[in-house]
C-alpha cells in the first residue's frame, strides 16, 4: 500500500464535497435517519447515531441541522424508510467498485448505478463478487499537523482503546479498528482532545490496481462521479490506486 496516500484522497474528495454541502447533508440526513430507526433518537444510548454526529459535524453540518435531522426521523408523520442496498461491480481494468445505497425506490437507484458503470465501460457483477477482495474497518484518518500528541502516545491511546493498529504516513495518521470496536476507539480519541479528519467504517482494498491508460482513467472517473453524484449513493469503494 506504499506511495498510496489515503488522506491525500480525503482532501481531494472533501474538496469536491464542499462544492455540493446540501448534497452531503442530504445523505448524512438519510444516515440518521436510519440510525434513530434502529436505535433511538437518543445519542447516549445509540452509538451509531454518536457516529453519524461525528460524521456530520467532520463535514460541518450545523447542529440545528443535525438536531432537525434526528426529530423527524423519530416523528412517524410521513417519515420515509429508506433500504440498505450494495452493489458490486467492475470498472477498467478490472478494476473493483462497491456502492452502498441507502433509497426508497430500489428500482430507481437499481437503474441509475446500472447506468453509471454501463456509461464508464464497467458492468455490475453479482452480489460478493468483488467484495471479498476489500476488508471492512473502522478507519480514522489524524491530520499529522493538527494532532497534539506523539506517534507514540497517538498508538498507546488508540491500542488500549481497542484498535487493531496505526500507519504512520507523511502527513497523516491512520487508526484501524475492527468494526464493533470503531466506536469505542473513535469515542477515546475524541475525549483525548485528537481532531479526526475522518472517522467510519469502511471498506479497504486488500490491493491496489493501477491504471496507466488514460481513457481508463477517464471512464473509471466517469463511473466514480456518476455514483458520486447519485442522490441515492452513499459511499462508493474501489482499489484504483489514484496517486500513481
Amino acid at each position: 500500500m506504499s506511495g498510496h496516500s489515503k488522506f491525500a484522497n480525503i482532501k481531494h474528495k472533501k474538496e469536491k464535497n464542499d462544492a455540493a454541502k446540501g448534497k452531503i447533508f442530504t445523505r448524512i440526513g438519510r444516515e440518521i435517519a436510519v440510525a434513530v430507526k434502529e436505535g433511538g433518537a437518543d445519542p447516549a444510548n445509540n452509538s451509531k447515531l454518536r457516529d453519524v454526529i461525528a460524521k456530520a459535524k467532520a463535514n460541518n453540518m450545523p447542529n440545528d441541522t443535525i438536531d432537525r435531522s434526528i426529530k423527524k426521523a423519530s416523528g412517524d408523520a410521513g417519515n420515509v424508510n429508506y433500504v440498505s442496498v450494495t452493489y458490486e461491480g467492475y470498472g477498467p481494468s478490472g478494476t473493483a467498485i462497491i456502492g452502498e445505497a441507502l433509497t426508497d425506490n430500489k428500482n430507481r437507484t437499481a437503474s441509475n448505478v446500472r447506468n453509471a458503470f454501463t456509461k464508464g465501460g464497467g458492468n455490475v457483477g453479482t452480489q460478493g463478487c468483488v467484495s471479498f477482495m476489500f476488508d471492512q474497518k473502522g478507519q480514522i484518518l489524524i491530520d499529522r499537523e493538527e494532532c497534539p500528541m506523539s506517534a507514540d502516545d497517538l498508538m498507546m491511546t488508540a491500542l488500549d482503546a481497542g484498535a487493531e493498529d496505526m500507519n504512520e504516513e507523511e502527513d497523516s495518521y491512520e487508526v484501524l479498528t475492527a468494526p464493533d470496536d470503531f466506536s469505542g476507539v473513535r469515542e477515546a480519541l475524541e475525549q483525548a482532545g485528537i481532531p479526526m479528519a475522518q472517522a467510519e467504517v469502511t471498506m479497504i482494498p486488500q490491493t491496489w490496481v493501477d491504471l496507466s491508460d488514460e481513457q481508463d482513467i477517464k471512464m473509471m472517473n466517469r463511473i466514480l462521479d456518476l455514483l458520486e453524484e447519485d442522490d441515492d449513493v452513499q459511499n462508493v469503494y474501489h482499489n484504483w490506486n489514484e496517486n500513481d
